[in-house]
């Protein structure tokens, strides 16, 4: 039951943009799906579902989905409309974003795997991207700016 609950969330995420998770639970109870907010919860933790903010304030739910290139070219599209500065202190990048992405920007940037990068933290507008070591900072930004072209 799970799986097939977990295959619809992604058949419903795709096909309307949904917000917030009570529309999620009402799309998969029309569905003939009864389950319960805290379950759909726990889907989206364990699917890492996402929410993208677009510019014109709504969000949705997205699935970051790994499928070689064509996955990676999408992460890197996360994060060129995602991030708008990082900032370097010791090996921590501080990276700032549009309001409602960092989670999406963080998942993207842990999906990349950046050799140089151990994890990421991320808030509503704010990554805390900790490198392997002090040395290793400069060269996550650059790697990170070199994806995203946004030249700081």
């Amino acid at each position: 039951m799970k799986a097939k609950r977990q295959e619809k969330i992604i058949e419903i995420i795709k096909k309307y943009d949904i917000e917030t998770q009570d529309e999620l639970t009402e799309k998969l109870i029309e569905a003939g799906f009864h389950t319960t907010q805290a379950t759909i919860s726990r889907d989206i933790r364990e699917m890492k579902l996402t929410k993208l903010t677009f510019p014109d304030g709504k969000q949705k739910y997205i699935a970051l989905e790994n499928h070689g290139a064509a996955s990676t070219d999408k992460y890197k599209r996360v994060l060129k409309d995602g991030i708008l500065n990082i900032a370097i202190s010791e090996n921590i990048l501080v990276i700032r974003t549009v309001p409602g992405m960092a989670m999406a920007c963080g998942a993207a940037l842990d999906h990349l795997q950046l050799n140089s990068v151990l994890g990421c933290i991320a808030g509503d507008d704010t990554i805390m991207c900790i490198a392997k070591n002090k040395d290793a900072a400069p060269k996550a930004k650059e790697e990170i700016v070199s994806m995203t072209r946004i030249g700081r």
